[in-house]
């Protein structure tokens, strides 16, 4: 388990909302069961698509379950680009910085988005990003590349 935490904070936050498991499964589309091995330290981190689920379901800022899971450093005051898990080093940082940067003004179907949409699409691309980089790392050296 690489944060327990995360369920201890789970819990606190459906209960202080008062929530059931039940009613946060059903509002997130998630099983009572995986909410409930999650709670208990049963269970990884979720998924950020899945915290995503849970932070919409429970009125949390998405970023704040996302530092909470371990994805994001907790320094706000820092920009997500340059937030990065204990884990990546600092290539893995440039790769992401880069990553961000390279395609300049964020745009759907040619109409620039506003500051709120920028900032939800490059948190879900910072969960995605820091997730697939995990895994990559996981990985026995004779399977990458394959």
């Amino acid at each position: 388990m690489e944060n327990p935490s995360f369920g201890i904070y789970l819990k606190q936050l459906r209960e202080q909302k008062k929530v059931s498991i039940n009613q946060l499964a059903e509002a997130a589309g998630i099983s009572n069961s995986q909410i409930s091995r999650i709670e208990n330290g049963l269970r990884g981190i979720p998924k950020p698509a899945t915290i995503r689920k849970l932070a919409d379901s429970l009125s949390v800022p998405y970023a704040e379950m996302m530092k909470q899971a371990g994805y994001l450093e907790h320094d706000a005051s820092e920009e997500a680009a340059t937030n990065s898990p204990a884990w990546a080093t600092s290539r893995d940082r440039r790769d992401f910085k880069k990553m961000l940067e390279e395609d300049g003004e964020l745009m759907f179907d040619g109409i620039p988005l506003d500051e709120e949409d920028k900032r939800r699409i490059k948190d879900v691309l910072t969960g995605l990003f820091w997730e697939a980089k995990q895994m990559n790392k996981r990985k026995p050296p004779s399977a990458k590349g394959k």
